[in-house]
């Protein structure tokens, strides 16, 4: 991983996203996890459900990922994201926070 995805996941492999702009959030949650060695993970830890992040993993990386929800309450979410499988590099990855 990069310096900056370092110093986004704790030493509990939690990565808190809440206070980073939309504009760059689901771009920087994709990196991360583009850089996984297959079979690491990290928990996501967001102030809402990242619904709009999981169809773009699906439609992307069909099969290569799992997501696993620890906690799904109003105002929290925490997803363990687990890379399952190698993926091909990709270009620009898309924005999108369905509104968030």
């Amino acid at each position: 991983m990069n310096t900056l995805t370092e110093t986004l996941i704790g030493p509990d492999k939690v990565m808190d996203v809440r206070s980073i702009p939309c504009s760059v959030k689901h771009g920087l949650i994709v990196q991360t996890w583009l850089q996984l060695a297959v079979g690491d993970h990290f928990i996501l830890f967001n102030d809402h459900d990242p619904v709009p992040l999981r169809y773009q993993f699906a439609a992307q990386w069909p099969e290569t990922f799992s997501w696993e929800h620890l906690v799904n309450i109003p105002g929290e979410a925490r997803v363990k994201i687990t890379k399952l499988k190698a993926t091909a590099p990709v270009g620009k990855v898309a924005e999108c926070c369905g509104g968030h």
